[in-house]
């Protein structure tokens, strides 16, 4: 819990445009834990001008400035390797896209109940892909797949059902009830990607069977050979 609120305290400090050298002395908390707790929020420009009128803060804003240097560099060469591998892996076949909707349901896919063919996320893009291979690798019907969403109470119900609904182009009558956590997002150091857990559902037994043993089948073959 005391990591937590020290990670709250940093974030709020950081948003109030105090530099990683002011944070550190403040909460007494190393570089390295502020540069993973901080990554996503870097000082804006209007930020940075206010430092430079600032002489006690100089020598924070030189490090500042080396850290955005270097996050301009990351996201340069990230986007380079993003073209490169989009070239090498694009488009994948049908066969490909089988073989990566098997492994996204081994991690994330429901594998206790009987009959039901369900995942669920966080993240829409997953969730999306998940649909993908549902609707055009499995064949399933799209108007036979229900939405189920888990939320927390301090979430605004029916916005996070639009936005799901929007999201997967489904219509809010597929969707069922929604799960509401009693805890509230305020009191979790996760919050995913801010919308619940979104998950897909839909009932068929032999499609079921298909893709578990589909699964024990390519783990069999390759567990084999460690």
């Amino acid at each position: 819990m005391t990591r937590f609120i020290d990670r709250q305290k940093a974030i709020s400090l950081r948003k109030q445009g105090k530099t990683y050298g002011e944070i550190k002395r403040e909460l007494q908390i190393p570089k390295s834990t502020l540069s993973e707790w901080l990554s996503k929020f870097p000082l804006s420009q209007k930020q940075l001008k206010l430092l430079e009128k600032s002489v006690r803060r100089n020598k924070d804003l030189a490090v500042e400035k080396i850290r955005l240097t270097k996050r301009k560099k990351r996201e340069a060469r990230l986007k380079e390797i993003y073209i490169a591998q989009k070239k090498n892996l694009l488009p994948l076949s049908k066969k490909e896209l089988e073989i990566a909707g098997l492994f996204l349901y081994w991690g994330e896919g429901q594998k206790s109940a009987r009959s039901q063919i369900g995942i669920n996320n966080t993240d829409p893009k997953v969730v999306k892909f998940s649909l993908y291979w549902a609707t055009k690798v499995l064949k399933i019907p799209q108007g036979k797949i229900k939405v189920y969403l888990q939320l927390y109470s301090d979430m605004k119900v029916e916005e996070e059902m639009k936005f799901w609904s929007k999201e997967l182009r489904l219509p809010l009558t597929q969707f069922a009830k929604p799960y509401i956590k009693t805890s509230t997002r305020e009191h979790i150091d996760h919050k995913g990607f801010g919308h619940g857990t979104c998950g897909l559902l839909v009932g068929n037994v032999r499609l079921k069977e298909k893709i578990l043993m589909s699964i024990e089948a390519v783990a069999n073959h390759y567990c084999s050979k460690i």
